[in-house]
């Protein structure tokens, strides 16, 4: 992909949450998850928090240092997209090391979209024994398009139905590393 194409996208894009605006709903949704954490302090091991690969990576590494219970980190690495704007079957490429087996799980993901991705995921870590399976998710995308069941349990921020980017969510494989949530113009 050419540097200019990147750079026109961005450019053109529109901005729907500036870093200050995500930081602040990322403090709300930490807020909650450490609620969550604290109410399981009768569990034998503390939680295990696993970012799904390549997304989730900047929307864990802003949000778990917020996280002031004790927790474990793993992560996880399927996707759907492969550098595309169009998602396919699943590809696992890595499982998470951690055993699973009587643990709590919250799975962090950049983007709640159709929700298959997640869906699998949660289905994975129950078959691998996880006592309770949660998801959290940087931005929840509005649409009825949905066919699975699942829901996130936290979700920082509402996205309307475009291609978004940045702060984890790509373009082509690109522009994770935007500091700010954008919408596409259009697709070249």
């Amino acid at each position: 992909m050419l540097l200019n194409e990147l750079q026109d996208q961005l450019k053109d894009a529109d901005l729907l949450y500036s870093h200050a605006q995500i930081k602040e709903a990322l403090m709300t949704q930490a807020n909650e998850i450490n609620q969550y954490l604290n109410n399981l302090s009768d569990t034998a091991e503390p939680a295990i928090l696993m970012p799904v690969m390549n997304g989730g990576l900047i929307y864990a590494g802003q949000l778990l240092p917020m996280i002031n219970q004790p927790v474990q980190i793993d992560y996880i690495h399927a996707t759907r997209y492969r550098n595309t704007t169009t998602g396919y079957e699943l590809n696992w490429k890595v499982h998470p090391q951690s055993p699973l087996n009587n643990r709590v799980v919250i799975i962090l993901d950049d983007i709640f979209d159709e929700g298959l991705t997640l869906e699998a995921i949660a289905a994975y870590c129950k078959q691998e024994g996880a006592s309770q399976v949660l998801t959290s998710v940087l931005v929840t995308k509005i649409h009825d398009r949905r066919t699975v069941a699942i829901r996130p349990d936290f979700s920082a921020l509402d996205v309307p139905d475009r291609y978004v980017f940045g702060f984890g969510m790509d373009y082509k494989g690109q522009l994770r590393n935007a500091d700010g949530i954008y919408a596409i113009k259009f697709f070249t």
